[in-house]
């Protein structure tokens, strides 16, 4: 039994993706949005109206959350193709053909999702941590921005890009926080104040404010 007969078809994708998601990490393309602008006080607001009692228990039961969700879909993948391979030759030896691939996707798959959740929870001990450096728009208030392009002026914002306290750089849109300023490309300015998605700031050089 091989492979690429057309029965296991469901698992040799898996094996393929499991290949796909290995190049990924291994180029760095999986880090997507570092230097995104995230609003992540409607996501907070999002997940208080959860209930979380229940979620956090089949959370835990599948092994999410205990290691990378990358690292979950691979281990899944690979159960779901061990499986699976295992039934369609345990069917051939018995009955001397295999399943139709749909059914031992099926079976493999229902199988897998246990199992997964097993082996997440002891190799979720011994991996590194991650550490998330997201952070709300609000905490962006109070610091220095520089205008990278564009005029700022009442009523018709620049951009400008401003890190936050874990480096981060973040690009908003910014508006002078006093009615007759201009606020220049390559500016240096101190955000005072947001209202929706838009901040308001005051030039350095106007405040006069010494450096950190």
């Amino acid at each position: 039994m091989t492979l690429l007969e057309p029965h296991n078809l469901p698992f040799a994708i898996a094996m393929g993706l499991i290949v796909l998601l290995a190049l990924v990490q291994l180029l760095g393309l999986g880090d997507w949005g570092a230097d995104a602008d995230i609003d992540l006080e409607a996501g907070a607001d999002a997940d208080a109206a959860l209930q979380p009692g229940m979620m956090e228990g089949f959370l835990t039961l599948l092994g999410l959350g205990r290691v990378p969700l990358t690292i979950w879909l691979a281990l899944f993948l690979l159960m779901f193709a061990g499986i699976g391979l295992s039934i369609q030759e345990l069917a051939e030896s018995l009955t001397g053909a295999p399943l139709y691939s749909w059914l031992a996707a099926v079976i493999a798959g229902a199988a897998a999702v246990p199992v997964t959740g097993v082996l997440a929870r002891p190799l979720g001990a011994v991996l590194p941590k991650d550490h998330t450096t997201a952070v709300s728009t609000q905490s962006l208030i109070g610091r220095r921005a520089t205008i990278t392009d564009g005029v700022a002026r009442a009523g018709s914002p620049a951009r400008a890009r401003v890190r936050d306290v874990h480096g981060q750089a973040h690009y908003v849109m910014v508006e002078p926080h006093e009615q007759s300023s201009e606020l220049h490309s390559g500016d240096e300015v101190l955000l005072v104040r947001r209202e929706k998605n838009q901040f308001y700031a005051t030039a350095m050089a106007e405040r006069r404010l010494s450096p950190n």
